[in-house]
């Protein structure tokens, strides 16, 4: 609920315009003010300039105002110029660009168990705080728009980022529907099999143990059992995700152990988690998108983090047929780009065979594997497609000949063969990577489709080809030239699904379809429909989705629906 509201116009001045406080207190009837200011904040020919503008777009529109006219963000402002600064939030900026010194909010309310509510504090202090706060923003927008303009940012801050903000602050306000009656059923079954795993762990054990304690862990497996210290952190052995992996190939207990751990963060993070945080009054989750923390451009998600629900288990199934439509025989849509990160590469690179196969629409990764096994099309069997697609995925990332092989289980010369005749096939992508680096040793950052930056430091002279001088074989990407490479094809894709969501969010408001967009996962957008007009909004997803930017390579898109997130199955055009 509001407190107050501030306001300023003019540098230097700052109002604030309280609501709601201590009892006694001098405050204004809430609904003559939502009136008195609806004219001017629904106003879109207003411009409305602030520090994290979706934060009050989502509370004013819980008092029944549809902020209109947003012009700019002086928070993601601040993200766009330098990706990489740990904080965007308004005291850094004062201080960053106006030397200024804010009043701090916990001179305030206080901090830990004696911390107050905004509104039990006398308006005579929370007036200069607020009032600041708008002031400070909106000293801040000249300078951060003429930085802007000096690094060619103006453009993907107006078209992609500014729009954006309504758009995630209409999906967070609608939230999406769980069913919490399944995440009791999950949550029983999952405490069950953690039972069973500590049991099984114990026997292996030869005696009772405390799972979640490292030192207990580490004990027991470097010095009962004699495993091999893979690698040490400060405080002695590690046993973490990695660790334990390699070590499940000489003993069966660590595998136990990631899966006890697998299942208890799903139980602490999901199953048990999501009930919680379902709103009283609209009985949805409304997660959290932010704009401002992935240096890539990406969109992140907390309260809950929605990204990180495995994709490819059993598990991670169970836990998305919770998520459902929120209206009584509604369905959900969910829309995702095919490939996208390779059609990324695809068009930087312009390698003529990898272009050709996505005008096609051949499955790549059958493509490479012929290719690069040497065998015709028909033989490629599922082996062959998998080592394709690690290496598809692995040549974005960077992956050295050790970690592909690694992953998939064959020995390193057998990967660093793999990784020579996947750029012997596919000579533009070699050529990208090396331009790539070339341009970001010289400028000190890399570039997206819509020249987003991201500065790197730490590429290394650039050979032609990526090959080492004295041996001729093809360098080992360091970490700064893997984030290099990466932040272009990554960012890239970031930027089109930012286009598509602002483009697919308009279109849906022009159209008045009975269809909400609700959730925005990577590659995925997820939409809640009213039945009859399943075809009407795939037609429009696919429309928006697909056209978003003319790239070198048609843009797929796979569209899916069904009674929950987990059911979601193919739709194809009547």
């Amino acid at each position: 609920e509001i407190v107050g509201y501030a306001i300023a116009f003019k540098p230097g001045e700052g109002y604030y315009i309280p609501v709601r406080g201590p009892v006694g207190e001098a405050l204004l009837d809430p609904q003559l003010v939502v009136d008195t200011l609806r004219p001017i904040l629904e106003n879109p020919a207003i411009a409305k300039v602030g520090q994290n503008l979706k934060y009050d777009y989502i509370a004013l529109r819980g008092a029944g105002i549809k902020l209109a006219g947003i012009k700019f963000d002086t928070m993601i402002a601040s993200y766009l110029l330098d990706a990489g600064e740990r904080s965007h939030n308004l005291d850094q900026l004062a201080l960053r660009y106006l030397d200024h010194e804010t009043i701090k909010i916990e001179s305030l309310i206080g901090t830990g168990k004696n911390q107050k509510r905004m509104d039990e504090v006398p308006v005579v202090q929370v007036a200069p705080y607020a009032a600041e706060d708008a002031e400070v923003a909106l000293r801040l927008v000249p300078l951060l728009t003429a930085r802007l303009e000096e690094q060619g940012l103006e453009s993907l801050n107006e078209a992609a980022e500014v729009p954006l903000i309504e758009t995630l602050g209409d999906m967070e306000f609608a939230g999406i529907a769980v069913d919490t009656v399944r995440l009791g059923e999950l949550s029983a079954q999952y405490r069950t099999k953690l039972d069973l795993l500590t049991i099984e762990i114990e026997e292996l054990a030869g005696h009772p143990l405390n799972i979640a304690s490292p030192k207990q862990l580490a004990e027991l497996l470097f010095s009962e059992l004699k495993l091999p210290v893979i690698k040490r952190t400060k405080t002695g052995p590690s046993t973490d995700a990695s660790v334990l992996e390699e070590l499940a190939e000489m003993h069966p207990l660590p595998a136990k152990i990631v899966e006890h751990r697998q299942y208890a963060k799903l139980l602490n993070t999901y199953v048990d988690a999501l009930p919680l945080m379902v709103h009283p009054e609209t009985k949805r989750v409304h997660a959290s998108f932010n704009q401002v923390v992935a240096a890539t451009g990406r969109l992140s998600s907390s309260n809950p983090n929605l990204q990180n629900i495995p994709i490819r288990t059993a598990e991670g199934r169970e836990i998305r047929s919770a998520f459902k439509a929120g209206s009584a025989g509604w369905k959900l849509l969910a829309a995702d780009y095919s490939q996208i990160e390779l059609r990324v590469l695809a068009h930087f690179s312009g390698d003529e065979t990898l272009c050709q196969a996505f005008a096609n629409n051949e499955d790549i990764h059958t493509l490479v594997a012929s290719q690069v096994e040497n065998v015709p099309l028909a033989e490629v069997d599922s082996a062959m497609r998998r080592r394709a697609k690690a290496v598809n995925f692995g040549i974005i990332y960077g992956q050295s000949p050790f970690g592909l092989a690694k992953g998939l289980g064959i020995s390193k010369e057998e990967a660093a063969t793999f990784i020579e005749t996947y750029f012997a096939r596919y000579p533009g992508v070699l050529r990208f990577m090396t331009e790539t680096l070339t341009r970001c040793r010289q400028q000190g950052y890399v570039s997206t489709l819509l020249s987003r930056r991201r500065s790197v430091q730490g590429v290394r002279p650039v050979p032609l080809g990526l090959r080492e001088e004295k041996s001729g074989a093809l360098r080992q990407l360091n970490l700064a030239e893997r984030t290099a490479v990466n932040t272009v094809i990554q960012g890239s894709a970031a930027d089109l699904i930012k286009l598509a969501m602002i483009g697919v969010s308009r279109k849906l408001a022009e159209s008045q379809l009975p269809a909400t967009m609700l959730l925005q996962i990577h590659d995925e957008l997820v939409f809640e429909v009213a039945p009859d007009r399943i075809d009407d909004l795939a037609r429009l997803v696919v429309e928006e989705m697909s056209g978003v930017m003319s790239l070198a390579v048609p843009l797929g898109v796979d569209v899916k629906f069904g009674e929950n997130w987990a059911e979601c199955e193919s739709w194809q055009e009547s």
